[in-house]
């Protein structure tokens, strides 16, 4: 797995699954229990991840976007 974007915004995230899935591409979100357990203060981002052979893919997918740093 290759992590694509980190960020603790919950909207972002979404809309960064949802143009991930919409170009194809299967991704998970890491991270969201522990940080929904630290009490979701942003100490602990969620990171979005794909597989490698999607990597690149999905970094051109995420900068067509407009979210190419894939970072907060």
């Amino acid at each position: 797995m290759r992590i694509v974007a980190v960020s603790n915004d919950l909207v972002r995230l979404s809309f960064l699954g949802a143009l991930l899935r919409d170009a194809g591409i299967e991704c998970v979100l890491l991270d969201s229990h522990v940080s929904a357990v630290e009490g979701s203060i942003g100490a602990i981002p969620r990171r979005v991840a794909v597989s490698e052979a999607d990597e690149t893919r999905a970094r051109r997918v995420l900068a067509e976007a407009g979210e190419a740093d894939g970072d907060d």
